[in-house]
């Protein structure tokens, strides 16, 4: 198949809205900073638009155009980018463009048409499925004893499910060939403690250890009962401080859920000390930049009690995820769960990749500690790495 006929089949399946999904990947240049595009009908104000989903190293833009558009943006996508997956309604096609645009070719029919499903608010797809009883889900009181999740347990339920989603994306940063050691600090009653177990031992087959740490014995105690109720033989509870644990040398995924201020950095430091490959945490009560500031710059902000503490959050997990960076990992910051359910809703996700710090980096780092006057625990933790 020739260049032009590749495309002119891609915008006749698009205007006749065949599309179920499409991504749009691999760029011609390293520089570019979309690393894909991903693609999705969708039905705005009852009119038919194609979703672009732009994603970057660390953020997602959208853009939803009209098929009058279509044809322009097609054309931009192209010289971006050289690979396709597209999903229509009675076939799933896979191209490759080399260089010179020469097209590789594959596709399969699929056995029956498939729906097209314009809702721009879908029924989400969770990877524990509501409908399906999960033994730990019903000991912890999320699901009735029939696999019903029950009314006033269904954020949880969600919280849950984003959180097996980051769980399910870290997975191709984790050893294959060993066991996998995984350490969750502040696990509290730890709902999500066993969902990380069940996911990656129950449902992926993973060789896993998990290790719950935590200050409250009586906690604890009802959660290691639980565990072994549930024959979850490679899961155990500890009572313990962060700062007390040095039971270990090496870890390979660190996780780390509403560890109170400076808890949160011992937690990251530590990560990064054992070499997680991934690290996952929700921050807590980020009071000591708050204490720090000093910016004359942003007085007018920051003379708000309010504005002054939401500040200091952002400006504390934004220093964080910098610091991850800077010795050696792909840090970004994402929504853990809905603002409207807690505003603690930002987590830090970091996979490592040993990619050695830039002096530009530094410099750009350098300038926003000094810009606030803050001394952050995190670097003092770390700075024989940075």
């Amino acid at each position: 198949m020739e260049f032009q006929e590749m495309k002119e089949y891609l915008i006749d399946q698009l205007l006749n809205k065949q599309l179920i999904a499409a991504t749009i990947s691999q760029p011609r240049a390293k520089s570019n900073e979309v690393k894909r595009v991903k693609l999705k009908p969708i039905e705005i104000k009852k009119i038919y638009h194609i979703q672009l989903e732009y994603q970057y190293e660390r953020i997602l833009k959208h853009e939803n155009i009209t098929l009058d558009e279509l044809s322009n943006s097609l054309d931009e996508l192209l010289e971006q980018f050289r690979q396709i997956h597209a999903d229509f309604t009675s076939e799933k096609v896979q191209i490759q463009l080399s260089k010179k645009n020469k097209v590789m070719w594959k596709s399969e029919k699929t056995d029956s048409a498939k729906t097209v499903n314009l809702s721009h608010n879908r029924k989400k797809n969770y990877l524990l499925d509501e409908n399906t009883p999960y033994p730990f889900l019903i000991r912890l009181g999320v699901q009735s004893t029939d696999g019903k999740v029950k009314k006033q347990k269904y954020d949880k339920f969600k919280q849950i499910n984003r959180f097996v989603e980051f769980i399910d994306d870290a997975l191709v940063h984790l050893p294959k060939d060993r066991p996998v050691r995984i350490l969750d600090f502040g696990s509290g009653k730890s709902y999500l403690t066993f969902a990380l177990y069940h996911y990656l031992k129950i449902e992926r087959g993973l060789d896993i250890k998990v290790t719950g740490l935590d200050l409250k014995k009586e906690v604890i105690e009802e959660c290691a009962i639980i565990a072994e109720d549930l024959g979850y033989d490679q899961l155990e509870f500890l009572v313990g401080d962060i700062n007390d644990y040095n039971d270990e040398t090496a870890v390979d995924m660190v996780v780390t859920l509403h560890a109170c201020d400076v808890a949160t950095d011992m937690a990251l430091a530590r990560a990064v000390k054992w070499g997680a490959s991934v690290i996952l945490s929700v921050p807590c009560c980020q009071h000591e930049l708050n204490r720090q500031l000093q910016a004359p710059a942003l007085d007018i902000m920051l003379k708000h009690g309010l504005i002054k503490e939401r500040f200091a959050a952002l400006a504390t997990d934004s220093i964080r995820a910098e610091i991850l960076t800077i010795v050696g990992y792909e840090a970004q910051l994402v929504e853990f769960i809905d603002m409207e359910n807690t505003p603690k809703n930002i987590l830090i996700r970091a996979y490592k990749t040993g990619k050695k710090q830039t002096a530009e980096q530094l410099k750009s780092y350098q300038q926003f500690k000094q810009m606030l006057n803050a001394n952050p625990f995190l670097e003092n933790e770390l700075k024989e790495y940075m």
